[in-house]
């Protein structure tokens, strides 16, 4: 962003150079959830989204969703209440959903902020920029196009060492209108080399900073594989020299710490000292205000746009007067998130209630459609019980390892039935197949392990026996 250097102060504030921090996710505990499940007019439908029952706290949640929308929550703060495993955590996502896709979502819990090595303050400011989201929309001039030339120029080390140096390095892009060659800097080879980029990818390069983006193979090298890991891009339009619009989502975070990291000398003193400093590091306010400066002037500018994000405080009982303090404070920024607190005591805004039987049985049809499990009805019924009688948290737990040990038994059934009935291999492949969580599977899993209230139970009556 050299166009902008009189406007930002902080120097090495380059946006191509930040990086998400945010976190890769697999197939999790709230994979499933999409949405509020609303209709139309706001109501609630019985099972929608991933999410079914609690219709008066959906409903109430839908009303928030249109606040935020309209731009009149800024500055407030909702409060969900209710027993463990009654769908608060699964509410708060919720809403993020209904918001957008690229609306920063950051969950955490009270007692997080009770560290050794960062204040609660600190730890409370650094999620809160983790819910506020940047789109910045540039138009920059970029060369894009195809690889089909690369070749570095080597020539001799001018400090007088061994091997050679690149001196420059020439490539060739190519576009459905015409093909352009370029000779670059060695800084850039550089770039290219750490990007991977080779004859064949598509990929542009920045003319103002000298940025390399990697944007995938080109579609003309595509095979019959139904999945492979590389990822397919069209020959790009138009002329190599173009002017491009590119869009970057960051949150203030990532701003943070892509300013904030130690840019010292390479001598000893500086390396050793930078290895001596703690693990994680406190951002200064100074840095912030800088940040938020030149974040307001590229909003004003139309450069970028501001994405307030939801961050989701649970156990929000866990934290003391100077954290309420600070996030009063916090929460009348012009740079603020939606907040959500959850907690399992007290009466609030909006309050969820303990799931019925059929309810969860449909929760946990639910999970098995996400994680590819396959379950009879009456296996479902039969966790439904054990739900309802203990919690839907642990009732969904004992999922994977029913479905685990299905899998095991199917397989030896096979291999009985195979030697003793000489039976085709077809046929053993289609046994060993079925996996289906049986009741009886179920059943077993269960008596191999306790829930929380089980487990309470039983260190009480035995608590001569433990430490």
């Amino acid at each position: 962003i050299r166009k902008y250097d009189k406007i930002v102060r902080v120097e090495k504030m380059k946006i191509e150079e930040v990086k998400s921090t945010s976190k890769t996710q697999r197939i999790a505990s709230h994979s499933h959830i999409k949405g509020l499940g609303l209709d139309d007019n706001g109501l609630a439908k019985p099972v929608a989204a991933g999410l079914v029952g609690q219709e008066k706290a959906r409903e109430a949640a839908g009303i928030i969703v249109e606040l935020i929308k309209s731009r009149k929550m800024a500055g407030r703060a909702v409060l969900l209440a209710g027993p463990p495993g009654t769908g608060k955590t699964a509410l708060a996502l919720a809403v993020a959903h209904e918001l957008g896709p690229k609306v920063p979502f950051c969950p955490m819990v009270g007692s997080e902020v009770y560290s050794t090595e960062v204040k609660k303050t600190e730890v409370l400011m650094e999620n809160f920029r983790r819910a506020i989201g940047l789109r910045i929309k540039e138009t920059k001039e970029v060369y894009e196009g195809e690889v089909i030339e690369l070749t570095p120029h080597e020539t001799e080390n001018p400090t007088g060492g061994y091997g050679k140096t690149v001196s420059h390095v020439v490539i060739g892009l190519k576009t459905a209108k015409g093909t352009k060659q370029l000779k670059l800097d060695p800084s850039i080879y550089e770039s290219l080399v750490k990007e991977k980029v080779e004859a064949g990818d598509v990929i542009y390069i920045e003319a103002n900073s000298g940025a390399v983006k990697r944007q995938g193979r080109c579609d003309a090298f595509a095979t019959e594989f139904d999945l492979e890991a590389e990822e397919y891009v069209p020959l790009p339009k138009g002329d190599v020299h173009k002017k491009k619009e590119v869009i970057q989502d960051v949150t203030l975070h990532d701003l943070d710490v892509a300013n904030a990291r130690p840019h010292g000398g390479q001598d000893v003193l500086s390396i050793m000292g930078q290895l001596m400093k703690p693990k994680k590091t406190e951002i200064t306010d100074k840095l912030r205000r800088e940040i938020n400066k030149v974040v307001n002037k590229y909003i004003d500018q139309g450069i970028a746009e501001l994405v307030p994000g939801v961050l989701f405080i649970d156990e929000v009982h866990m934290l003391d007067i100077e954290c309420f303090t600070y996030l009063h404070r916090a929460l009348e920024s012009s740079l603020s998130p939606i907040v959500v607190f959850a907690t399992n005591r007290g009466r609030c805004l909006i309050r969820t209630f303990p799931y019925l039987k059929q309810e969860m049985i449909q929760i946990l049809r639910i999970r098995t459609q996400t994680e590819g499990i396959h379950c009879d009805d009456e296996s479902l019924e039969y966790l439904g019980e054990i739900g309802s009688q203990t919690t839907l948290r642990y009732a969904v737990q004992l999922l994977t390892p029913s479905h685990l040990l299905s899998r095991i038994n199917g397989e030896l059934i096979a291999i009985i039935r195979l030697s003793c009935l000489h039976i085709t291999t077809e046929a053993f492949y289609y046994l060993k197949g079925h996996e289906n969580i049986q009741k009886s599977d179920a059943e077993e899993i269960n008596k191999l392990f306790y829930d929380a209230k089980s487990s309470a139970k039983i260190l009480a009556a035995q608590n001569d026996k433990y430490m």
